[in-house]
């Protein structure tokens, strides 16, 4: 009998790309293919791409440079490019790297296996889909076969695609118009992997606030139908008002409602869509966690103006403040942007103003990086000298530090929940584990500390990034079995 096959996923990007990339290895191993132990010895090896920020492209090209050299070697190497990067390039991935086999976009993740296929028959095959369609349930990754690399936590997709009209963003661009997915075909999939040992789900779209204005908005103007309550949950049916309103805040007090899910985050939000029942449910609902990751961007009305993001630096600290006072031990982080085309010295340092106020637990602060189809990549003639980014990045980064050592400091003596998460990957002799409020904990190593189990700790010491803990109690074992992806009829 032959060996199977093997395979690699190489995975550039945000959480959705991870999620693109489970999906991808469950629909490889539902095909008979196993997983690589070492990427230069598989057959396939899949690049799974982001395009949000410049040096994307360059560790795109700069891998797959070095996969020529091993296709070379082993001319039977299948080499895929998928993702964000993928969509947007489309022929020009070939073109540039002329050992590539498949090409495929965001919109056609559940082509993967065939379009392999194809290429070993045929040659070479790019298929780029323009948008997800809305009835199509391969449009949506979850409904797919999954290898999920933690089998305690899962992502579930909510929504795919986005609405906004950020300046800086490519991701309508290569994820589409938003389109959420079917309350109750979500809570169905939470239900199944909650009865897989799952206990923490995240829940994943580009704007999360605004899951399920699409759907209400087109049940809205149709005649009332049996299929309502799936479409749209039973909260909105028992409404009678047919209001066309947002689902997420429905949406986490019904996910937080299944049975042994013990946690529940989501990512991302906006601002702007930021509403007082999504702050009430996440207070409500026990298993949703105290984290809530708000992206500023910029403190300067001017900019956010450019940006397009819909608020003001007064909207955003007062919706910021609301959240906090809802939600008892709220975590809060943020993205910054530096150097926005046309940022000025006052731009920033009302920027520095607003960080230092909001006082965040922890920030993802990036340099500008234009990106060609935006609307900020057409203002070359703004853009803010390299020197000068750099230098406003420290300062950013040092305000940062000063804000998430603070916080992480006051939790020196609490007693935390956290869900362990398995060996420390810098210290061996440690166990990480993370809290409701998304902080790393790291504790010595203890017999029953296993992957997926919940444990009581005292925290005993503070970092920039994380916290150090004793064990107290381990208060859940963990639940999960391992999950074989199964090909659909």
């Amino acid at each position: 009998m032959d060996a199977a096959r093997t395979y690699a996923v190489r995975t550039y990007g945000c959480q959705m790309n991870e999620h693109d990339s489970e999906h991808i290895a469950g629909l490889l191993e539902a095909d008979g293919m196993v997983e690589a132990a070492l990427e230069a010895d598989a057959d396939v090896i899949v690049l799974n791409t982001c395009c949000i920020r410049e040096n994307a492209d360059n560790r795109l090209y700069g891998a797959l440079g070095n996969l020529k050299a091993l296709k070379e070697e082993r001319p039977g190497l299948q080499v895929a490019v998928a993702g964000c990067l993928a969509q947007k390039d489309r022929e020009l991935i070939q073109q540039r790297a002329g050992h590539v086999d498949v090409v495929f976009g965001t919109h056609n993740v559940h082509r993967a296996t065939e379009l392999l296929a194809h290429a070993r028959r045929h040659g070479p095959v790019t298929e780029i889909l323009e948008e997800a369609v809305r009835n199509d349930a391969d449009a949506f990754p979850s409904a797919l076969p999954t290898r999920r690399d933690a089998d305690h936590s899962a992502w579930v997709t909510i929504q795919v695609g986005c609405d906004n009209s950020c300046a800086f963003c490519i991701v309508p661009t290569v994820r589409g118009p938003e389109i959420s997915r079917p309350f109750g075909e979500l809570l169905a999939e939470v239900e199944d992997l909650a009865s897989d040992g799952v206990t923490e789900i995240t829940l994943l779209g580009q704007n999360v606030n605004s899951y399920g204005r699409d759907v209400t908005s087109r049940l809205r103007s149709i005649p009332t139908g049996a299929t309502d309550s799936y479409e749209a949950g039973e909260r909105w049916v028992q409404e009678g008002r047919r209001r066309p309103r947002p689902l997420f805040a429905d949406l986490l007090c019904e996910v937080g409602a299944v049975d042994c899910i013990q946690r529940v985050r989501y990512t991302s939000p906006h601002p702007k869509d930021l509403r007082p029942e999504t702050i009430a449910a996440m207070s409500e609902t026990p298993s949703v966690c105290e984290h809530l990751h708000l992206p500023l961007q910029s403190g300067s009305d001017r900019v956010l103006a450019a940006m397009h993001r819909g608020y003001t630096a007064e909207r955003y600290l007062e919706r910021l403040s609301a959240a906090r006072a809802g939600i008892d031990d709220l975590a809060v982080s943020t993205d910054v942007i530096v150097g926005f085309p046309g940022e000025t010295e006052s731009d920033f340092e009302a920027t520095l103003e607003v960080v230092a106020e909001a006082g965040y637990d922890s920030a993802f602060a990036f340099v500008f990086s234009p990106r060609p189809g935006t609307e900020a990549a057409e203002r070359a003639h703004e853009f803010v000298d390299h020197a000068v980014c750099v230098e406003r990045f420290e300062r950013l980064h040092r305000v940062l530090r000063r804000s998430s050592a603070r916080r992480h400091e006051a939790r020196i003596g609490r007693t935390e929940e956290i869900l362990v998460e398995g060996p420390s990957k810098r210290e061996p002799d440690k166990v990480t584990g993370r809290t409701r409020q998304n902080k790393l904990v790291h504790l010595p190593c203890s017999d029953g500390l296993r992957t997926g189990a919940y444990a009581e700790v005292r925290i005993t010491g503070a970092g920039s990034h994380y916290l150090y803990g004793e064990l107290l109690e381990i208060t859940a074992a963990p639940r999960h079995r391992r999950r074989i992806p199964v090909a659909s009829a």
